[in-house]
């Protein structure tokens, strides 16, 4: 038996949010919290009793790197890391997010200061690849392109990672999460390592884009607006990304239509087995929208991992999705399964 349900590459760092859903630049009083959009994902199954792995790296003798681990032992979460010596005050940190939630007609506005970010120095060189894989065993290893694309060394170490994992017949799922400002000046290494471990994977996310952009795929002619034309369009999408990666087992993104800050259309879409499975959008009200994408993942794998049908998988993330958005947190902790089949269900009555 292996001994970690998902294991998950990361650069951790902590956001602020306004409270009360104010502005950043009228607010006094914050929240702060550790994040990172594979840790988001790894949440949902270490929440419902899955063991979980994080492998990241550290500011040594950083009151926020003790914050970070102090959070991921209360989400019950195992983590490797080496210590990185800050260097004096201009050296290494780690990453500073800065969002508000968005109230009604203003949306969310988001900034990262990434300066110095430690994360940045993520090298598979620190990490014993045979104890985790090989003699530790994992079975799922949860890629995401932002880790993948934040360095030359996060490259190199996601690529190796995957090559190791396929070596010990753990499953991969990869969101290529696209991203303009981290792929600038850095195309064709980047394509490069992002074909390759989508060669890899049993599971691949994102959108039209991310598969445009990410891996060269071609799109679909451009259809009309609103949901329904996104859904077709991805299913075109995806007909073609199957023929340049047959060894994919399952391919999923979610759907979002933004009425106000405060209602969304949510919905989600997955093809397994020749067959394509819709979760139609509906209205969900939100608290804060950052890491409902990622609660979805979390939701989807931990339905996979459950060996649920796919049709089943997709509720379940769609519904951890939507459980995200009901917390400042950028992640969902579900109480229990009931939980979130309850939310699925559109049941919003007190449990006594």
């Amino acid at each position: 038996m292996k001994r970690y349900a998902i294991a998950v590459p990361t650069s951790m760092g902590v956001r602020i949010t306004p409270a009360n859903r104010q502005p950043v630049h009228l607010s006094h009083e914050y929240y702060l919290q550790a994040t990172s959009a594979e840790t988001n994902v790894a949440s949902v199954p270490a929440a419902l009793g899955m063991p979980a792995l994080v492998l990241t790296t550290f500011v040594e003798g950083s009151p926020i790197a003790q914050f970070i681990k102090n959070d991921l032992r209360s989400r019950g979460m195992d983590y490797l890391g080496k210590e990185v010596p800050q260097g004096g005050p201009w050296g290494y940190r780690h990453q500073f997010n800065i969002a508000d939630s968005g109230y009604g007609l203003r949306g969310p506005r988001v900034h990262n200061d990434r300066a110095g970010e430690v994360g940045r120095t993520l090298n598979v060189e620190d990490f014993d690849l045979e104890q985790i894989f090989g003699q530790d065993g994992v079975e799922i290893l949860h890629l995401s392109g932002l880790i993948a694309a934040l360095s030359h060394e996060t490259g190199i170490f996601c690529l190796e990672l995957a090559r190791a994992a396929k070596k010990y017949g753990t499953r991969i799922s990869f969101d290529l999460n696209y991203r303009a400002s981290f792929w600038k000046g850095r195309e064709e290494e980047l394509s490069a390592i992002f074909k390759e471990i989508a060669g890899l994977a049993d599971i691949l996310i994102g959108n039209e884009e991310d598969f445009q952009l990410s891996l060269g795929i071609q799109g679909p002619e451009a259809g009309g607006k609103g949901l329904a034309s996104k859904i077709e369009g991805f299913k075109e999408m995806i007909l073609r990304v199957k023929e340049e990666y047959p060894q994919v087992k399952l391919f999923a993104t979610t759907l979002r239509e933004v009425k106000n800050a405060n209602e969304h259309l949510w919905g989600a879409i997955l093809y397994e087995g020749g067959q394509f499975y819709v979760a139609e959008p509906r209205e969900i009200q939100v608290l804060d929208r950052i890491g409902g994408g990622d609660g979805f993942v979390g939701g989807l794998l931990y339905g996979v991992l459950k060996g649920w049908e796919p049709e089943d998988c997709l509720h379940f993330g769609w519904a951890t999705g939507a459980l995200a958005t009901t917390s400042l947190n950028d992640y969902a902790q579900p109480a229990d399964e009931e939980q979130v089949w309850a939310l699925w269900s559109g049941n919003a009555r007190v449990k006594r």
